[in-house]
């Protein structure tokens, strides 16, 4: 046994020594994928790790919070304080125009009916004209043709209504409105004869704001009412006259109260006529 151990031995030392490199090769084969393969510094068991590894840290960053938005930039590039400024200066001006709609209203309280023609502007300027007598009562419409029709007569009779001072507000069919300031009742006269005292006075918008003409102290004839006609003014031609209609009138230059033309044009066309008396609060709530 031991001399063919000796054999096999000294024969596979002679074919070492003949053929190394054939003999090396198919070991240095094994042996150096072995390296090459430990050389990667990961065996399979680092690579289940690593792939586990991986799917905690996936778990962990979808279980964390997400991240808070990036700020959006616009192209207006405006501030916090830009967008604050400009609701302020929105507000102001609703505000603004809420005080205006509220002082319109607060300058109309006066008036128990709408008119066809007084404005809130108009109505403010009329009321600082008017006498201190009836400053602070309700304006009551006493007569109007939109509500008792056409007629002179019809006005005439609906001034005992309320005596005291009354407002005739009328208009001419291009915008302008006028009247005057007189005293009621109105009574006719079978001729021609002036009436009135010197707070009459006639008013125009012809001009775009309101205007008031008072008597200039060269005569006495405030105005005139017939069954015919009701007319203003006298001294070269009637400040203002309307028909027994109610659907005409005329206008021009009077030394009364030292006016021009009231209307748009001399003769024209009435759109309205009204005619307000003043009431105080507890007179008018009694009746």
């Amino acid at each position: 046994m031991h001399a063919l151990k000796d054999k096999v031995s000294q024969k596979l030392s002679n074919l070492f020594a003949d053929s190394p490199s054939q003999s090396a090769s198919p070991r240095s084969a094994a042996l150096t994928d072995s390296p090459k393969a430990s050389s990667g510094g990961k065996s399979f068991t680092s690579y289940f790790s690593f792939g586990a590894g991986n799917e905690e840290d996936e778990e962990s960053q979808s279980s964390s919070p997400p991240p808070p938005p990036l700020p959006v930039r616009t192209d207006s590039y405006e501030s916090v304080e830009d967008c604050n400024k400009q609701e302020e200066e929105d507000c102001k001006k609703n505000q603004a125009c809420s005080t205006m709609m509220g002082g319109n209203e607060g300058e109309m309280k006066e008036l128990t009916e709408s008119s066809a023609f007084i404005s809130p502007n108009l109505s403010e300027f009329l009321h600082a004209c008017l006498p201190n007598i009836v400053r602070g009562c309700k304006w009551v419409l006493v007569y109007s043709t939109l509500k008792h029709g056409i007629s002179l007569r019809t006005l005439l009779r609906k001034s005992a209504e309320l005596p005291g001072p009354c407002l005739l507000v009328a208009g001419d069919k291009q915008g302008v409105v006028f009247g005057a300031l007189l005293e009621c009742p109105l009574t006719t006269t079978p001729k021609r004869k002036y009436q009135g005292t010197s707070q009459t006075f006639l008013f125009t918008t012809v001009y775009g704001q309101p205007r008031i003409f008072r008597p200039t102290g060269a005569n006495r004839y405030y105005y005139m009412c017939m069954n015919e006609f009701l007319a203003f003014g006298g001294g070269g031609s009637f400040a203002l006259c309307l028909d027994e209609d109610l659907l005409k009138a005329t206008s021009g230059p009077s030394e009364t109260f030292g006016n021009e033309c009231l209307a748009s044009s001399t003769e024209f066309e009435l759109k309205n006529v009204e005619l307000w008396g003043f009431a105080h609060a507890s007179q008018y709530l009694s009746s």
